[in-house]
């Protein structure tokens, strides 16, 4: 028998695991990979609550505005009524969206005051007598209105 025999086969049986400091490193890595990710996506999950919703506002208040001129121009100037607005081809060449925050795509009618109402369980609110179209949720952090 060969004397380096027993070296190779030793060698052989140690190679082929993980040390356990090994498998804590790549844990420890992937920990502060996930650390890093999470909070990142989250924001991108907001920002995107926000710009979808800051694009229905401004889509909605362009149609109303679009009535109010050419409501002008035939010489009755007059906010559209919500009925109106919630009515497709009136105001709006399609139906509103839904709420990115609440879900919800209902309008309702409500007065603007020096504190806009932001609750109940409509998606979107609505003064006919000003104009104003503006989001209907309490967790936007940014002023939708």
């Amino acid at each position: 028998m060969n004397a380096s025999m027993p070296a190779l086969r030793r060698h052989g049986r140690s190679a082929s695991a993980f040390t356990l400091i090994e498998l804590v490193a790549v844990i420890v890595v992937l920990a502060i990979l996930a650390g890093v990710a999470i909070p990142k996506y989250i924001d991108y999950a907001a920002n995107a609550k926000s710009s979808a919703c800051k694009g229905i506002l401004g889509g909605v208040r362009s149609a109303i505005a679009n009535f109010y001129s050419n409501s002008a121009v035939s010489g009755t100037v007059a906010y559209p009524t919500l009925v109106q607005l919630q009515t497709v081809g009136t105001v709006v060449t399609e139906a509103v969206p839904a709420n990115p925050y609440n879900n919800l795509a209902t309008i309702t009618a409500v007065s603007w005051t020096t504190l806009q109402p932001v609750s109940g369980s409509f998606g979107w609110n609505y003064d006919a007598t000003t104009g104003r179209f503006w989001a209907n949720s309490n967790s936007v952090g940014e002023n939708l209105y």
